[in-house]
């Protein structure tokens, strides 16, 4: 009988692994953090929290009283991110554009890395999921 029950408790182990990565949701929901380029030798810091509603994807960049809401486009045949925002806080209005490559899918901390124009200022950044 113990020999029976073994490779059950293992299946049901394994299943249950599966499951709970499988619940995971859409690639992009969570906090992800990294850097964009700010000029030649200077980077900054940015935090962009992405959710799932089961239609769209949705966003705030550097959530806090200066959050900037951002528009996000996933194209699931090349995995390529963009960003779109208008932001109407802070240091005054800018125009965000940033597109990027999602890679490590499979992974928890899979990355985003691509290029970030913020009104006329144009740079590079890459961001980790938390």
């Amino acid at each position: 009988m113990r020999k029976a029950v073994a490779p059950l408790i293992g299946l049901v182990v394994a299943l249950s692994v599966f499951a709970a990565a499988a619940q995971e949701g859409h690639p992009l929901t969570g906090t992800w953090s990294g850097d964009r380029a700010a000029g030649a030798n200077q980077r900054t810091h940015i935090t962009v929290v992405m959710t799932w509603d089961g239609k769209t994807v949705s966003g705030t960049i550097n959530p806090g009283p200066d959050a900037i809401p951002v528009a996000i486009a996933l194209d699931v045949t090349k995995w390529t991110v963009r960003f779109d925002a208008d932001a109407k806080s802070g240091p005054g209005p800018m125009k965000i554009s940033a597109e990027g490559q999602l890679d490590d899918i499979a992974s928890a901390h899979r990355t985003i890395t691509g290029t970030w124009q913020q009104d006329t200022a144009k740079g590079d950044f890459k961001l980790t999921r938390d």
